[in-house]
Parts: C-alpha cells; sequence; structure tokens
C-alpha cells in the first residue's frame, strides 16, 4: 500500500476537501515541533462512526487541556467527518481527525498568536493487531511509564503523550511482539501503548483506574457491556505481582476494538469464554 502521503482521496481541512495529495502545512507549523496537537481515532462501521459525537466532543475537551480553541464546533466536526466518508466512498473505515497550532507568528514554546487548524481524514484500515484477534496478542513490559497527572495533561488526547508510546511498540515489535503494556509511575499496571487493558480472574473482571492515563470510550462502553452481563468489574490499582494471578486478558480502544492478550512477559493467559464473549458483543454492537 502507497505511503499516507501518497493517495488517492479527499482530506478535510479547515473547512474544505482537499486533494490528499495536496493536504500539507508548512515545515515552520507549531505542532511539528513543539507537539501542541490533539487527535481523535474513529472507527465508521456500515457508513456511522461508533460514538462519533463523543469523539467530536473529546477532541475540543482536549484542545483545551491543552489552551488552545478549535474554530469549529462539534456539529461542524460531525458534519465535515461525514462529508470525508462520503467524498471517499467508504463506509467501513478508520477516521482521524486532527487538531494543533499552525505556522504563525510565533516559533518559541508559545504560541498564543498562531492559528488554529484542523483536519479530517479517512482511510480502510483492517485489524489493528492482525490476527492476534483470534489467537491473543503478545505484549512486551515497556520500560516506560506513564508519568504523574502533574506533569502532563494526562486526560488529554494529545500528540506528545504518545512519544514513550511509540519507543515501547517499536521495543516490542523488535522482540516479536504485537505492543507492550505500560506501567505508571507508582508502579501500577496501566494499559497498552493505544489501548487500555482488562484481566479477568474468577469470573469477575478487574481493569486499572484510569487517574493518569485516558480514560478510554471503547473501555466505558466495554465496562458497560460487562454490567448488563452482571459481571463484576474492579476498577482500582493493579500491582505486578498480580498478573500471575489472572486467567484471561483483553485490550479495548478504538483501533484495537475487543482484542484478546495471550501473554505480557512471562504471564500466559488464556483466550476464555468471557472474552470471546465481549468481544463478539462488542462487534455486534458497533455495527447496529
Amino acid at each position: 500500500m502507497a505511503g499516507y502521503d501518497d493517495r488517492d482521496g479527499k482530506i478535510w481541512m479547515d473547512g474544505t476537501l482537499a486533494d490528499w495529495r495536496d493536504a500539507n502545512v508548512h515545515i515552520l507549523t507549531h505542532a511539528l515541533h513543539y507537539a501542541s496537537s490533539v487527535f481523535e481515532g474513529e472507527r465508521a462501521y456500515n457508513g456511522k462512526i461508533f460514538k462519533s459525537r463523543q469523539h467530536s466532543e473529546r477532541l475540543h475537551y482536549s484542545a483545551g487541556q491543552l489552551d488552545f480553541e478549535i474554530p469549529f464546533t462539534v456539529d461542524e466536526i460531525e458534519a465535515a467527518k461525514a462529508d470525508v466518508l462520503k467524498a471517499n466512498g467508504l463506509t467501513d473505515a478508520y477516521v482521524r481527525a486532527v487538531a494543533w497550532r499552525g505556522a504563525g507568528p510565533d516559533m518559541g514554546v508559545a504560541s498564543a498568536g498562531n492559528p488554529v487548524r484542523l483536519a479530517i481524514a479517512a482511510w480502510e484500515w483492517g485489524a489493528y493487531y492482525g490476527d492476534a484477534k483470534m489467537k491473543g496478542a503478545k505484549l512486551d513490559i515497556s520500560k516506560w511509564k506513564r508519568p504523574s497527572p502533574e506533569t502532563i495533561p494526562c486526560h488529554a488526547k494529545a500528540a506528545g503523550l504518545y512519544m514513550i508510546c511509540t519507543l515501547s511498540k517499536h521495543a516490542a515489535e523488535a522482540k516479536g511482539c504485537s505492543d507492550a503494556m505500560m506501567f505508571d509511575y507508582r508502579g501500577y499496571v496501566a494499559e497498552a501503548t493505544g489501548a487500555n487493558i482488562f484481566f479477568v480472574k474468577d469470573g469477575e473482571v478487574h481493569t486499572p483506574k484510569p487517574d493518569c492515563f485516558l480514560n478510554g470510550l471503547t473501555r466505558q462502553t466495554v465496562i458497560g457491556m460487562l454490567e448488563e452481563r452482571q459481571v463484576k468489574v474492579h476498577e482500582r490499582h493493579i500491582m505486578p505481582e498480580e498478573l500471575e494471578s489472572f486467567q484471561q486478558c483483553w485490550l479495548t480502544g478504538t483501533a484495537a476494538e475487543v482484542t484478546p492478550v495471550g501473554k505480557i512477559g512471562d504471564y500466559n493467559f488464556e483466550v476464555g469464554e468471557l472474552t470471546r464473549g465481549i468481544a463478539q458483543d462488542y462487534e455486534q454492537l458497533v455495527r447496529v
């Protein structure tokens, strides 16, 4: 497949649909130098973006956390996403909305005088972890930790927060793994590089408390599904030594959807009945 800069199609930029190859920014764009950017990853199923409005609302929230305001309303963003899907003839697709401080009069750390830009692209994208959805993903354990909320805007979906995620995933892939699990600054289990994590023990579910990382929309959806099944869910701090006591594990995220995990470091997990059931229920839910 061609690189993401060399494809046919349309990308929505600042209110208009641009040819894919012409959707460019200047080299002195502030976000490129100082990570002043927020984004959303979304999936469309049968022409409908799952939890679309919640994603657009979170994009606005994330921008506020980085001290800028997106010059388009949630309704305008919703309309733009629909236009992008239609212009590219897509019904099942990944949708990426990104807002950033562009090139302008400021080129230092401060950039209040620079315009805020918004772009939306969409493309076909299959399973994020490939055949791991059937066999269970293999995860490395990252040397990097999710930082304290006192050091980053941890509840924003901000580009700069993914730097250590990229490093962690590169290291994991070099070891033949699909991804990496990260601990937080206190040593508790946190998340994978782009997905939240769940564990099963004796029929009950345990998932890290999202007090220093993103409380994903898919995570919230899956917790609701578990509660509907009357499965007990414990949102709590999880210590590393507890990993050996869990029987099942899965990841959740817009890209990951619900992906079983078969191995984390030296710890093994079965792709059990609850994991398979939640994955199937999620697949049905998003296609309603």
